[in-house]
């Protein structure tokens, strides 16, 4: 990991995701416990609960997934095949944050317009007008 300067890992047997070791793992399952890291093998340290996401899912998601799940690495799987590998977002891309605030106050205004519609018994009519509209003067 330091020859290549990665902080984690994905750990992959017969193109299967089944474990994650990071730098963190490696102080706190190893170092803390006055154990030698040379003589560990990664899976005795690797985290194997792993969080993953599907490719069809959005930037969004992904950065909420991490949020919630206090996780850095992100494995992107499909069929159980891993497609990609997103770590530190924010960090490498910080203009993603414009793009995920603009989209969560899209999210924000199509839930609080399907709400005055329930309200209202319009069946979403005038909120898909309305969010038509509002799309083609951005």
């Amino acid at each position: 990991m330091e020859d290549n300067n990665v902080n984690s890992l994905l750990i992959i047997e017969n193109d299967e995701a089944i474990g994650l070791v990071t730098d963190e793992d490696f102080v706190r399952k190893s170092v803390a416990k006055g154990l030698d890291p040379k003589k560990l093998r990664i899976l005795d340290i690797m985290s194997t609960e792993l969080t993953t996401i599907s490719p069809e899912k959005d930037i969004y998601d992904a950065l909420l997934l991490m949020r919630d799940h206090n996780i850095r690495q992100l494995p992107v799987i499909s069929n159980k095949k891993v497609e990609g590998f997103l770590k530190d977002i924010l960090k490498i891309q910080p203009e993603l944050i414009d793009l995920v605030v603009e989209k969560y106050e899209l999210r924000e205004e199509s839930r609080k317009l399907e709400e005055t519609d329930e309200d209202d018994g319009s069946n979403g009519f005038f909120s898909k007008l309305k969010l038509k509209i509002s799309r083609k003067r951005k």
